[in-house]
């Protein structure tokens, strides 16, 4: 105790220069505060504020079984936004009243999150945290890094991984009860949008794979988001940031991926770091029209790391971690005293934030070592940030801030409030339709990934075409119309790698809204397979138009209609190939190496560079011929060429078709053989979704498994 105290006597002499009653800059022109008790009420900056205890302004009824929440003015530093002093593009014009939310009082209580080790369940990523958050109000969760801010979001929303362990108590209204699809939103630290989409297009068809009911209904859903976050003047514009798209803004971005989760109307919302990667002034315009957000009656529950001292005096209550541990929980205001009473006031000249992470981050310990020798100008930067945590720690438990909040605890979960209902989802065949639509729409916009694709397509078709044309139908000319056929698929499948992004990006979309529960592996299966094949369909029969009457080959329009649907059952193949890979490999770079290995020896092995009976008998013929689709893409469309046609050797004698080909490519003499390959075709194309369902269900179904088995009625409770 005597080194705590020596510390804290350090440090509180250390910063006593600069925040000294002489040296003070008035409060109105630093920045507002609120005391408890009152919102948005402007006071000035002290040290070591001294108030009045008093109630927070919020009570049960008894009748009623709700909480409600008083409201006040908006304060003069909200005015000042309002009236143009900042940008304001961004905030939202003319009389239109914000429609009412009625959000849901949420409870944490000792809660406990393990992480399991190599070995055991060892790491404590959180340890006994409490707190609660109100309708109506933004309780932010603050933090260095790895302090377990992100963690304790996931755990009171119950979206943790299957592999950790909860310990403690969450209540939701007063119930011991988890919160069902559709009464809560949740925005990740990082989203992935659809940059070929407007801003309302992108939101109106995220409320078509939400909600049930009619398309015409959901408009007015969507207009509300879109007021809510104040995307009034960029909702007709592309959300953009790839293929050369001139993108939103990443605060404008931040805001649409945040208006997703308000189309279902949520009671209670979770950011993950709504500040991420954001300026000074966007975030404080997106805390602005988060607090705007609260006021509607939405509770409002996120993580942030650091913040400005105007976007602190936004802050409704603040639920400070540091390695796990809650050092504090109440009002905003409350957190400056309680620095302050364990001695570590908050300079004047500095930001709250910045001077709590300050004293509890513990790689400051790194600078000060690095700065004990240097001139006096560092001395300030003397603490030692392990002393810090232990007497903040301390302090709290024993503090008023600490009975407050128990208190408050007891009364929210004394009795059970109305239980929030889920909202039901769209059916799957809507989901489906959107998904399909939706995909379409994208590739009609996106010249990158899909037009230029098809361009590349017929200039390799183009290139292939005149390299071999000329052939004629002659006994000679079988060989090389074989090595044209040969080339011209192999090439056509190593060039649909060049896709391979956008599939990426697909499946980063569906891995975002999966998560959300807006879609599942049966949709997104259906979807991209239906929007696909109208694409692939145009990649078959435009080059193999070109290829089919520059190579010559037999002019018969059955023959010709085979062929394109050989190719197109080809690249059909290649693409769920492709996915399969896609969903392996997180990295593009991995999974064009994984692709690129596995054509090669598809290639190698297909029968043209040694006849599939004279290659070695393990693993090139079995199992690689039979494996590679270039195999049977290769020999139907040479039985369709060849058989039941003859050539004439010398005056008197002629060979089939079947004859001619044994001597370069193993071919079957049945008629019928070439519709058996093509079977196999869409046999292998079958398999090979099916194998991206099973992927998709093995790895993604584990990440939302806990959405069912988290019942928070229960002391332990095992994420599974």
């Amino acid at each position: 105790m005597e080194e705590i105290q020596s510390q804290s006597d350090n440090y509180r002499s250390s910063s006593s220069s600069a925040s000294s009653p002489a040296s003070r800059v008035p409060s109105s022109n630093f920045f507002y505060l609120r005391k408890p008790g009152s919102l948005r009420q402007p006071i000035s900056f002290e040290d070591s504020p001294e108030w009045e205890d008093t109630d927070i302004n919020v009570r049960v009824e008894e009748g009623g079984d709700s909480i409600n929440v008083a409201t006040t003015t908006a304060s003069p530093s909200l005015s000042k936004l309002d009236s143009g002093s900042l940008p304001s593009s961004h905030l939202p014009d003319g009389p239109i009243i914000p429609r009412k939310i009625a959000g849901a009082s949420v409870v944490w209580k000792d809660l406990t999150v393990m992480i399991k080790g190599k070995r055991k369940y060892s790491d404590k990523v959180v340890k006994s945290s409490t707190g609660y958050a109100l309708p109506g109000t933004m309780t932010v969760i603050m933090g260095p890094a790895k302090s377990g801010k992100s963690t304790l979001l996931r755990a009171i929303a119950g979206r943790l991984h299957p592999s950790a362990r909860i310990y403690g108590e969450v209540f939701v209204n007063g119930a011991q009860s988890h919160m069902p699809y559709g009464s809560y939103g949740f925005v990740e630290r990082q989203t992935v949008l659809i940059g070929s989409l407007t801003v309302r297009e992108f939101l109106y068809y995220s409320a078509l794979l939400q909600l049930p009911g009619f398309f015409c209904r959901k408009k007015s859903v969507v207009e509300d988001a879109i007021h809510a976050m104040s995307l009034g003047d960029y909702a007709n514009k592309l959300i953009g940031g790839h293929c050369s798209m001139k993108g939103l803004p990443n605060g404008e971005r931040r805001r649409v991926s945040i208006a997703r989760e308000l189309v279902m109307r949520p009671h209670v919302l979770f950011i993950d770091e709504p500040l991420y990667h954001l300026d000074s002034v966007s975030a404080l315009l997106m805390m602005v029209t988060l607090k705007k957000l609260a006021s509607t009656g939405c509770t409002l529950i996120f993580t942030i790391y650091q913040s400005s001292t105007e976007v602190f005096g936004l802050f409704d209550r603040i639920c400070l971690l540091s390695n796990g541990n809650t050092l504090f929980f109440g009002e905003t205001l409350s957190c400056l005293q309680h620095f302050s009473n364990a001695g570590f006031p908050c300079p004047i000249m500095q930001s709250p934030s910045d001077h709590f992470l300050r004293a509890i981050n513990t790689d400051f310990d790194r600078i000060i070592a690095m700065c004990k020798n240097w001139q006096d100008e560092f001395s300030s930067v003397n603490m030692d940030t392990a002393v810090a945590i232990r007497t903040l720690e301390a302090t709290y438990k024993t503090s008023a801030d600490a009975a407050a909040a128990e208190t408050m605890i007891l009364k929210l979960t004394e009795k059970e409030g109305p239980a929030l209902k889920s909202k039901g989802k769209a059916s799957i065949g809507t989901r489906i339709a959107v998904l399909t639509w939706r995909s379409l729409l994208i590739m009609s916009r996106e010249w990158k990934y899909y037009w230029l694709r098809l361009i590349l397509y017929m200039l390799l078709t183009l290139c292939i075409s005149t390299v071999f044309s000329g052939l004629g139908h002659s006994l000679s000319s079988v060989v090389t119309r074989v090595a044209a056929i040969f080339v011209f698929v192999s090439f056509c499948s190593l060039l649909s790698i060049a896709g391979l992004p956008a599939l990426k990006r697909e499946i980063k979309i569906y891995a975002c809204e999966e998560s959300n529960q807006h879609s599942c592996a049966l949709v997104f299966l259906l979807g991209q397979l239906f929007s696909s094949i109208p694409f692939l369909f145009l990649i078959s029969i435009s080059s193999s138009l070109v290829f089919y009457f520059m190579i010559g080959l037999q002019d018969e329009f059955s023959l010709l209609m085979y062929f394109v649907l050989n190719i197109f059952m080809t690249l059909l193949v290649n693409e769920g190939l492709m996915l399969v890979v896609s969903i392996l490999w997180e990295e593009v770079f991995w999974s064009v190496l994984t692709l690129l290995c596995i054509h090669v020896v598809m290639i190698l092995s297909a029968g043209y560079f040694r006849i599939r009976d004279a290659m070695p008998g393990p693993i090139w013929m079995y199992p690689m011929s039979y494996i590679a689709f270039h195999t049977y893409s290769i020999q139907g469309l040479l039985e369709n060429e060849y058989l039941g046609t003859s050539f004439a050797v010398g005056q008197v004698r002629t060979i089939s078709g079947f004859q001619a080909l044994q001597s370069a490519y193993n071919i079957s003499p049945d008629s019928n053989s070439k519709w058996m390959n093509l079977l196999v075709l869409f046999l292998m194309a079958l398999v090979c979704r099916i194998l991206m369902f099973l992927i998709l269900c093995f790895c993604m179904g584990r990440k939302i498994s806990m959405f069912k088995s988290f019942h928070c009625n229960r002391d332990t409770i095992d994420a599974r």
